[in-house]
């Protein structure tokens, strides 16, 4: 297998909430994406300077700071467009208030469902 074959997606994971947080971390790293993760908006913009490849921002919309997670996904749009954007939240959002292509996921949401929708925004792993 070559370098570019066995080159995983990256899933930044911004959740102010630690056992939610770790809890994320665990399913996406079992669903086969490497896992990094910020507690904040300021932290993830901060990660996402230093980092090339990440492939999706798995945020929740909830946060102190600031900004919430609608205002990250805007300035994540704005600064980085090919990054994908799922947002999560116990509070109903619309895909409509997301930038264009950020998907919504309600909480609590299941293994399967984050692994589904990361699966979709990346491609054939």
């Amino acid at each position: 297998m070559g370098l570019v074959e066995s080159r995983r997606p990256v899933v930044l994971i911004v959740e102010d909430e630690f056992l939610l947080r770790m809890d994320a971390v665990d399913i996406i790293a079992a669903a086969g994406f490497d896992a990094i993760e910020a507690s904040n908006a300021d932290e993830a913009i901060e990660i996402l300077e230093a980092r090339r490849g990440i492939s999706v921002v798995f945020t929740d919309i909830q946060m102190p700071g600031s900004m919430d997670g609608l205002k990250l996904a805007r300035a994540i749009r704005g600064r980085w467009p090919p990054i994908k954007i799922v947002a999560t939240s116990s509070v109903d959002v619309e895909e409509a208030d997301l930038p264009a292509g950020g998907r919504f996921l309600p909480k609590p949401y299941s293994p399967v469902q984050v692994t589904g929708v990361l699966r979709e925004l990346t491609g054939p792993a």
